[in-house]
C-alpha cells in the first residue's frame, strides 16, 4: 500500500515549478511583444507605399488615355468615374473599383499639379498630420 501512495504523489508539478514557468513566459513576452508591435507599424507603412504606387500607376494610365492627370478638384475619384470633359476616359482604372484608404483609415491626399512632380500623392501617417517619425511619418509618392 505504501508504494502506491508514493508513486501517485510524484505526478504533477509543484507550485514553485509552475511559478518559475510563468515568470519565464512573462519575461519572453515582455521581450518579444514590443518587437512584434514595431514590425506591425512598419508593415502599415510598407502597405501605404504599395498602395501609393498602385494609385500612381492608375494615374499614369489615366494621363495616357485622357492626356492629363486629374485636377486636384477632380481628385482620385476621376479614376473610378469619368469627370466632366475628360475625353478618352476608359476607366475605371482601379481593379477593385473603390478608392483605398491608407492603412490607418484616412484618405490619401492628392494634388495636381504637384509641388514635387506632375502630381503629389501622399498619406499623412498614423497621426494624420504633416511630418512625424516612425509610424507617424508621411508616406509620399515623390521619394
Amino acid at each position: 500500500m505504501r508504494n502506491n501512495k508514493r508513486k501517485t504523489s510524484q505526478f504533477g508539478f509543484t507550485l514553485l515549478e509552475l511559478l518559475v514557468v510563468l515568470v519565464i513566459l512573462g519575461l519572453l513576452a515582455s521581450l518579444v511583444g514590443p518587437q512584434v508591435l514595431r514590425q506591425l507599424g512598419g508593415s502599415k507603412t510598407k502597405t501605404a507605399q504599395l498602395q501609393i504606387r498602385e494609385l500612381g500607376t492608375a494615374l499614369d494610365l489615366y494621363r495616357l488615355e485622357v492626356g492629363r492627370h486629374p485636377t486636384t478638384a477632380e481628385g482620385l475619384d476621376a479614376l473610378l468615374s469619368a469627370p466632366a470633359g475628360a475625353r478618352g476616359w476608359n476607366g475605371p482604372y482601379l481593379t477593385k473599383r473603390t478608392l483605398p484608404r491608407d492603412p490607418w483609415g484616412n484618405d490619401y491626399q492628392y494634388r495636381s499639379p504637384g509641388q514635387f512632380g506632375e502630381f503629389d500623392l501622399f498619406s499623412l501617417g498614423a497621426d494624420n498630420r504633416e511630418g512625424g517619425t516612425g509610424e507617424d511619418q508621411d508616406v509620399v509618392s515623390w521619394e
